[in-house]
Parts: structure tokens; C-alpha cells; sequence
């Protein structure tokens, strides 16, 4: 069992272990080790969404990194797309983003990607884990003109905007689109606006005014309301919703209707087939997306390869079998062609082309698929056994995949971030999956938690 990072890096409540100041330089010391592998002045970038403790983690982080002998560009705030892309074109050694996602402003994290722009895999993350732990690394400090030094790159955001404009098609534009763009208070509220408007679109821009404290507060793609109303009111083509670190997207179309990951999967997946540009005729999807997605690609020969939960493992499994597209649910759609992990702002530029492409409103483009009720409860848990060491719940749960077997599906997992179990159900009807979903929540919380959300 890993004991600091999860499924997205490492997280929890800022100023509180493991997310403190000194964990952070010893993550940032652990970090520049491992990319020491070739004789050459090493560089690492630094960038952060719009939360209050990112500049204490920042400062730790470039503390540690130069203690090792390792340069910083810092950055400030950018989405961590924006990281991993420049991580990549700037040759550093590695990439780190502190964000804690679409968690609260009082939580944060640390993202790490690799020299050539995907996170690091599971191996690497536990090596970090053990120089820490183990206190490997601990007497292994340069001196004099070996320490590091830390530079601020001031045209990080015009780098990245002009990346995210040539993915777009050359011979199409927004002209003539009203857009509502809802940035969450988070690192995107300065690049997303100015892509779209540059691109000739008309924009609404909403949650653009950060203050430390208001990231994904009321507002983002898990807080959708005022996009809705916003659009309904501006009589916007549709919105666009991010969360704080803008790795994934959500949309609302021109009748407030919400359009989740699975529904631009469809979308995109049937668009790149029709442009034989779907390598191996195949998406990459989680064990979290509806079974309406297998049900709309399939018929039309695209075939649906799920994986944990998680992008990291989307894009795992897309980068080991050489696919070129995948997502989650929850809005995490990566495009390899054009970059190495969910890009909210490109994944809804590629949206858009079909769009103007097609000249069809959103609303038509999501009915190729038909999403199958979905209930999900997170149960809050006082610690995280295995399943199989909680006999009535274990054979529970095996008693309701057999019944539903053919008419639906079950998920039981633990969060990889948050102390809670989640049971996501989906199936023919409303009524077949809330009195199952019920019953397991109530052995969970009998047995493992105290109370459900």
C-alpha cells in the first residue's frame, strides 16, 4: 500500500500531513533525484491552480528541488495540461503541478509528469515515496555553485494558448458561436477565455475572478447551476465548465441540458471514425462510464476497452495498445494526438469542431448516445479493507451482480483520494438499481462508515 500518493498524485487538507511545507520539499528533494539520470543541467517546471496554500507548497517545492542541485521555472497558475505540454516542448526533466483538482479551496496536491509529458507511473511514484520514507537521500546536498537556481517564465501562458489554437482545424473558426465559460476560479481563467474569443467566438466568461479561496466554490463543471441559467439567459450555442486545475470539462447545450464525458466520448469517438482518425476503431474508457457509451459506439464497429478508475490508466492503456483516444465520466478526454493528458480547453476545442463542422446544435450531437440510469453514493469510511475482508458485503454484492447480470452493472471501490467507499449502480430503470444501491449503502455505513452523503 502506497502511503502518499493516490490515484492523482498526492493530496489532502493543506498544512496537514502529508500536504505540509516539509513534506512538499522532501517530495521536491525525491523528485530532482530520480531525474538526475544524464550529465547535463537539470530543470524542473513548477505551476499551480489559484488556491491560497499554493504558494506555500510552491515555495517548499523549489526550496527541495534546488537542494538537489535541480534548476525551477516556475509558471504560477496554469492548468496542469498546460504543464505536461510544456513540460514537453521546454525539454525539462519533469513537471510538477500543485492542485488539488475539484477539491475545495482548504485541500491541495502535487501532480508529477514525467520529461516527455504523462505522469509518472506507479513504479516512480513509489520510488519517490521510498528516498522519503527511507530517508535515502537525506545527506546528499550540493554546495556552492552546484545548488540550483529558480527562474519565473513570464511567457508560459502565451506558450500554451497558441499550442491550444493549432489543434483546433485550420480551415474552421468560432465566428458566429456564443459561448458561456465558466473557469471555476481555477488555473484557466485567464487562458480558456482568450482561446475561445481569439478563435472568434463570443464569450461569457464566469468564475474568472480567484481569490485564494473561491476555487470550485459554487461554481466549475461540479457546480453547474449558474452555467445553466447563463446560458439559458444569454441564449448562448453552449457553456463550458472546467474545474480548478482544468484537466476536465463539462458542457451545458443551448437548452441548459448538462453533457458529461461519456456523452462527448460518443460524440468525438463517432466524429473521429468518420474522419478515420480513431486508431484501431477503439475508445478507452473507466469502469465508471455508462453502459450507454458500449451501446451507442459499438453498433457503428467502435469497440469500448474499460480500465480502473482514474485518467492515468486510461492513458495507460491507450499509450500500451497505441489508441488515440479515451476518457472518463467525469470529463477527462484525452486526445493524444494532440497532447499526453486530460485537456479540458482542447478536448472542448475538439468538441466545438464538430459543432461547426456538422452545423448541429449540441443537443442533437448528444442524442447519438442514451444514458442509462446511473446512481452513485459516496459512504464516508473509517478505513479502507479489503471487501473481501467484510464477508456480509462482499457476498452482497456478488448476490446483486448475478441478479442484474445482462440488465445492468455495480461498482463498489474505494476513492483513491477521499476516505470513502463508492457504490455506483447503473441498469434498465430507476427502480432495478435504488433499492440495491440503498442496501449497500446501508452495510457499508453499518460496517465500515457512520454516515451517507
Amino acid at each position: 500500500m502506497r502511503k502518499l500518493f493516490g490515484t492523482d498524485g498526492v493530496r489532502g487538507i493543506a498544512n496537514i500531513d502529508p500536504m505540509t511545507a516539509e513534506m512538499a520539499l522532501q517530495i521536491g528533494r525525491a523528485t530532482a533525484y530520480i531525474c538526475k539520470e544524464k550529465a547535463h543541467r537539470h530543470r524542473i517546471i513548477i505551476g499551480k491552480d489559484t488556491r491560497l496554500s499554493g504558494y506555500m507548497i510552491e515555495s517548499a517545492l523549489v526550496s527541495g528541488i534546488c537542494s538537489m542541485g535541480v534548476d525551477v521555472l516556475i509558471v504560477g497558475p496554469m492548468p496542469t495540461p498546460g504543464i505536461a505540454f510544456l513540460t514537453r516542448s521546454m525539454r525539462a526533466d519533469a513537471g510538477m503541478v500543485i492542485s488539488a483538482s475539484h477539491n475545495p479551496f482548504q485541500d491541495n496536491g502535487i501532480k508529477i509528469f514525467s520529461r516527455d509529458g504523462f505522469k509518472l507511473p506507479d513504479q516512480q511514484e513509489e520510488t519517490i515515496e521510498k528516498l522519503i520514507l527511507n530517508e535515502t537521500i537525506k545527506d546528499l546536498r550540493p554546495t556552492a555553485a552546484e545548488v540550483g537556481k529558480a527562474f519565473r517564465i513570464d511567457d508560459a501562458i502565451g506558450r500554451y494558448i497558441v499550442f491550444l489554437k493549432n489543434t483546433f482545424p485550420a480551415d474552421l473558426d468560432l465566428e458566429g458561436l456564443k459561448l458561456v465559460v465558466d473557469c471555476g476560479n481555477g488555473a484557466a481563467y485567464k487562458i480558456a477565455p482568450a482561446v475561445f474569443e481569439e478563435l472568434g467566438a463570443s464569450i461569457t466568461a464566469i468564475g474568472i475572478s480567484p481569490n485564494g479561496k473561491n476555487i470550485n466554490d459554487e461554481c466549475g463543471s461540479l457546480h453547474p447551476e449558474r452555467l445553466k441559467e447563463e446560458v439559458l439567459k444569454a441564449g448562448a450555442n453552449l457553456g463550458i465548465a472546467f474545474d480548478g486545475d482544468a484537466d476536465r470539462v463539462i458542457f451545458v447545450d443551448e437548452t441548459g441540458a448538462e453533457i458529461n464525458g461519456d456523452q462527448i466520448m460518443a460524440i468525438c469517438a463517432l466524429d473521429l471514425l468518420d474522419r478515420k482518425k480513431l486508431a484501431e476503431n477503439t475508445v478507452v474508457a473507466t469502469v465508471m462510464s455508462n453502459m450507454g457509451l458500449e451501446k451507442a459506439l459499438e453498433p457503428q464497429g467502435v469497440k469500448v476497452v474499460r480500465t480502473q478508475v482514474g485518467d492515468r490508466y486510461v492513458v495507460e492503456e491507450m499509450r500500451r495498445q497505441g489508441y488515440n483516444f479515451g476518457g472518463e465520466q467525469s470529463g477527462h478526454l484525452i486526445f493524444m494526438d494532440h497532447n499526453t493528458t486530460g485537456d479540458g480547453i482542447l478536448s472542448a476545442l475538439q468538441l466545438l469542431s464538430v459543432l461547426v463542422r456538422t452545423g448541429k446544435p449540441l443537443s442533437e450531437l448528444a442524442k447519438v448516445m442514451t444514458t442509462y440510469p446511473q446512481l452513485l453514493k459516496n459512504i464516508p469510511v473509517r478505513h479502507k479493507p479489503p471487501l473481501e475482508q467484510v464477508p456480509v458485503l462482499h457476498r452482497r454484492i456478488q448476490e446483486i451482480e448475478l441478479e442484474i447480470q445482462g440488465r445492468g452493472r455495480l461498482l463498489v471501490r474505494y476513492s483513491g483520494t477521499e476516505n470513502k467507499l463508492r457504490v455506483m449502480m447503473e441498469g434498465e430503470s430507476v427502480e432495478l438499481i435504488t433499492g440495491h444501491v440503498d442496501d449497500l449503502a446501508e452495510l457499508v455505513q453499518r460496517h465500515l462508515g457512520q454516515e451517507v452523503s
